[in-house]
């Protein structure tokens, strides 16, 4: 399954190549406040395959706090955040908003809340490398 999404304005675009076809998408609604304000929800597919196209990077900006591990792709046009992305080890990893997706059923997402509240740094990360999309490229603009 080939999932697009973006931001609403379309500057920040993706496609995730999910295959096998999934039955349902988890759909994480993290209760961090940054995402609890904006309505956050998150998905990965660990095996995926995520290209991510920024059509004006002067139009993006980068926002982390906390741990400042990951960093929150937000488009000053129209102000949505349709991916997230954390180097780790050398390797950029990414979680994509399910809100941002475009012509994928509603029934397909299982949306559940994520409370990541008393996790430590090192399991963050360690939790990052084994769920969040590990294979991310950027295309059309040198800002990643």
């Amino acid at each position: 399954m080939l999932i697009a999404g973006s931001c609403h304005c379309g500057n920040i675009a993706f496609r995730l190549a999910w295959e096998p076809s999934p039955r349902e998408i988890p759909a994480r609604a993290c209760g961090c406040s940054f995402c609890t304000r904006h309505g956050g929800v998150w998905t990965s597919w660990p095996s995926g395959d995520l290209e991510v196209a920024v059509q004006d990077g002067s139009l993006v900006s980068k926002y982390a706090f906390g741990t400042k591990t990951a960093e929150f792709h937000v488009c000053a046009r129209c102000g949505i955040v349709p991916v997230v992305t954390s180097r780790l080890d050398g390797r950029l990893y990414a979680v994509v908003s399910v809100n941002a997706f475009e012509g994928v059923a509603p029934a397909l997402l299982r949306r559940t809340p994520a409370s990541f509240d008393g996790e430590g740094e090192v399991e963050r990360l360690e939790r990052r490398k084994r769920n969040w999309i590990a294979n991310v490229r950027f295309v059309g603009s040198t800002f990643q």
